[in-house]
């Protein structure tokens, strides 16, 4: 019996400057052996200092090309990222109701410039829709504190009941990512419905070249998960190869304001 390909399918938002959105997904996912497939859902003329124009794709666009994908390929994961609006949200949702593997779910909302990725009325659609059907879902601060309506966690324990009150929107798990706290080691952690699963902590890069590794991150999580690994371990995979990405980063010169990772740095060294 021939080995199947483990395949991801991104479905998020197209970056014209390559760092973030569907173009980061699939360099994650190509870095970790895993293939990618990908629906677009919107279009952003974005560079690394900032994000000018946003193209909102119909969303029976959005469902053509999530039919054409599941009809023909053995998507194994799905990871979404940048929903938008609440019709693409409500499509998505409708689309991917019977899709039975794991959906790891990044909730893009501001981009490191900024810049609004997803509408206001979206929210409530992101939460009541997409949310019961995450496996995992892996905000920041940031994301964490407006999907409850409340403060940013600042401490690893915050970072955790945090995370505990989300997975009463439906997610099985919840990956808070400490990138967006203060101090000198950078923690994530990772909880599910009974409690605490693992605490995976780094020392903090100094770099400004960071923009993406939310999206690098999700994207590398759903590889692992794809290739047969158990959330904890795919997780702490994922975990090594951003830090790596980071700290690689510098070795890039993208643009001029907040760079990408280095999401290559295992194979052009």
């Amino acid at each position: 019996m021939t080995q199947q390909t483990p395949i991801v399918l991104t479905i998020a938002g197209s970056d014209s400057g390559g760092g973030a959105g569907v173009q980061a997904d699939i360099k994650a996912i190509s870095a970790a052996r895993a293939y990618s497939a990908s629906v677009i859902t919107a279009v952003t003329a974005q560079n690394t200092r900032g994000v000018t124009a946003v193209h909102e794709v119909p969303a029976d666009v959005v469902a053509a090309q999530i039919d054409a994908v599941l009809s023909d390929l053995n998507v194994n994961v799905v990871k979404l990222g940048m929903l938008f609006s609440v019709p693409i949200i409500e499509t998505i949702a409708d689309r991917l109701s019977a899709f039975d593997g794991p959906i790891v779910v990044d909730p893009v909302m501001i981009a490191k410039s900024g810049d609004a990725l997803l509408q206001d009325a979206a929210v409530i659609a992101l939460i009541s829709l997409i949310l019961p059907h995450a496996s995992l879902l892996t905000p920041n601060l940031p994301e964490a504190a407006r999907l409850l309506n409340t403060s940013e966690a600042t401490t690893p324990e915050e970072m955790a009941r945090q995370g505990q009150l989300l997975i009463e929107m439906g997610p099985k798990a919840v990956l808070m990512k400490g990138g967006h706290a203060v101090g000198d080691l950078c923690t994530d952690v990772l909880v599910d419905a009974s409690g605490l699963i693992a605490t995976l902590a780094a020392p903090r890069i100094n770099t400004r070249n960071t923009h993406g590794t939310g999206c690098t991150y999700s994207a590398a999580i759903a590889a692992r998960l794809a290739q047969g690994f158990d959330l904890k371990d795919a997780v702490t995979a994922a975990h090594e190869y951003l830090q790596a990405a980071i700290k690689a980063a510098d070795t890039l010169h993208i643009g001029k304001g907040h760079g990408p990772v280095h999401h290559f740095h295992g194979q052009w060294e």
